[in-house]
């Protein structure tokens, strides 16, 4: 099996740094990947990826990607259920883990609060993120790594 690499879908992404520090402690490649470029350290290990302008690229460019034994951040729910179906273990940002149990009723939930506001209807937007997300999001990114590495 190939080194597990954690694929970060930037655009929105409010835990970068996060990742790269733990990345970082356990010897973890990252690939972050954005429609254009953006800023990332200067690290050999953390790859940067311009995906393109298209509405979906950088969402296709790591489902593409992703598999058994990877790790998968991003709060956009399709994207959670393609890298899902492929094997990887999938994170949102607030450390809430995407699985094969969750994934259907989250993709439901999102695609009713999309006819939702389409009809006009005010649904409110997500809450602000947290320092509590960002503790349960690192907590969430250390188990998932370590239940990986226990399985290799």
């Amino acid at each position: 099996m190939s080194q597990t690499r954690i694929y970060v879908d930037a655009d929105a992404c409010p835990v970068k740094d996060e990742i790269y520090k733990v990345a970082a402690r356990h010897g973890l490649p990252v690939s972050v990947v954005a429609g254009n470029l953006i800023r990332v350290p200067q690290d050999p290990s953390i790859e940067r990826i311009a995906a393109g302008p298209g509405m979906d690229a950088a969402d296709d460019w790591i489902a593409q990607r992703a598999g058994p034994g990877d790790i998968v951040v991003t709060s956009d729910v399709p994207l959670a259920s393609r890298c899902v179906k492929r094997g990887a273990e999938v994170l949102a940002p607030n450390g809430k883990p995407f699985s094969e149990a969750s994934i259907g009723m989250t993709l439901a939930v999102r695609n009713l609060m999309t006819d939702l506001r389409s009809a006009g209807e005010v649904t409110g937007g997500p809450r602000g993120f947290s320092p509590r997300d960002r503790s349960a999001f690192l907590s969430a990114l250390d188990t998932a790594i370590r239940r990986i590495q226990r399985r290799n």
